[in-house]
């Protein structure tokens, strides 16, 4: 009979030989609560939180959550299930290439959008005005992300990942640009708390993560991104190819294959046996100017914002009655049937009512909120008969 528990044990031995000294190590894991089923289990720290993650009703919910293109109906447009995944292969193959942890890369990844309300980040905006004018303070995904997984999955458990996982999904704000990153290492559950509430107080303050890996998927996630919204863009006829910035495609390309692989390679040539991750000049201002043409042509277009004024409406009206729902107990709304009724005790008792809402809301994909929408503020059908 084969023991597995000693053949983990091998592999995290050979980690310490195979693995970057700059890598995280899988018996570096720290967690909240000790578990004796992972300690004498057959599975590494981090290909725990990347199962837990991924078997996570949050991680279900990405089918349906907008990436930047909300209300199309185009079977081949990215929703974000599809970016998490992009992002997981493309850290993963940095990863290899610079020895570092591999499944810790995938945790991260697959978990770094979790917090992500429906609608993207013009749904991250209207939920985070919705949320300062109730006084629980501004919305942030990567915040959001963790208290879902640490304190909201599992009907109110949390799923008891790793600090290092957690640290990365807080950390990983792909939408600012960078052209190097460290670590900063030195990091407990109660410095993870401290960086939360200096983000809630002050949502432009920068934070790095604790690892290695942390640094590869916060910036492969712009990778992940750029060159995929640019072909969905070509695809809606927003964009030309053409259009693209001649210094984009003379040092990145035209494609987002192309594109993807320009980065990915000059973010491994130029990181190798490295303490940090980065680019090459050359090419980190070419994603940058790739990055500033993306906003002005795409992410800030006026025609796919066309809907947006009526999306705010709707959840702010969906905002209002489901606060009243919660503080009058109507047990026959959704956000108790569908959300509350589940939750173990604590979870209702220690959270103010608006920040009951704000979970729930966050955790609704695109075609959720509008049904709610449809049914709490739209006429319905009436039976044939009447008792």
């Amino acid at each position: 009979m084969v023991d597995l528990g000693e053949l983990r044990r091998n592999l995290d031995r050979e980690e310490e030989t195979w693995l970057s000294p700059h890598a995280a190590k899988s018996s570096q894991a720290i967690r909240r609560r000790f578990e004796e089923r992972i300690a004498e289990g057959h599975r590494q720290n981090f290909a725990v939180d990347a199962d837990r993650i991924l078997h996570s009703r949050a991680y279900t919910r990405y089918i349906d959550k907008t990436q930047v293109f909300y209300l199309i109906e185009h079977e081949h447009i990215s929703h974000r299930v599809l970016h998490v995944q992009l992002l997981s292969k493309i850290s993963r193959t940095i990863g290899r290439y610079l020895r570092l942890n591999e499944d810790l890369l995938e945790a991260i990844a697959l978990g770094h959008d979790i917090g992500h309300p429906p609608f993207g980040h013009d749904g991250e905006r209207i939920l985070s005005r919705l949320c300062q004018e109730h006084g629980i303070g501004p919305f942030l995904h990567s915040v959001q992300g963790v208290w879902f997984l640490d304190r909201v999955e599992k009907d109110g458990r949390g799923l008891n990942l790793s600090l290092q996982v957690l640290d990365g999904i807080l950390c990983h704000d792909g939408e600012t640009h960078l052209e190097r990153l460290a670590p900063d290492r030195e990091k407990t559950f109660e410095r993870l708390e401290e960086e939360i509430r200096l983000k809630l107080a002050d949502p432009g303050i920068p934070l790095k993560p604790m690892t290695l890996e942390g640094c590869v998927v916060r910036l492969a996630d712009t990778i992940s991104y750029i060159g995929r919204d640019l072909e969905d863009a070509i695809t809606l006829n927003l964009v030309r190819r053409d259009d693209l910035p001649e210094v984009v495609q003379e040092r990145l390309g035209r494609t987002n294959g192309a594109i993807v692989y320009s980065l990915v390679s000059d973010l491994i040539n130029h990181s190798y046996q490295k303490n940090y991750v980065g680019y090459s000049p050359e090419v980190g201002q070419a994603l940058k100017v790739l990055r500033d043409f993306n906003y002005e042509r795409i992410y800030n277009n006026p025609r796919i914002k066309e809907e947006t004024g009526k999306i705010e409406e709707l959840c702010s009206a969906l905002f209002a009655r489901l606060l009243q729902d919660v503080r009058e107990k109507r047990l026959a709304s959704p956000i108790w049937t569908d959300f509350l009724a589940s939750m173990a005790g604590g979870y209702l008792e220690s959270l103010q009512p608006a920040e009951i809402v704000r979970d729930f809301i966050a955790s609704m994909t695109d075609a959720y909120f509008l049904r709610q929408c449809q049914e709490l503020f739209f006429p319905q059908p009436l039976p044939l008969k009447f008792a």
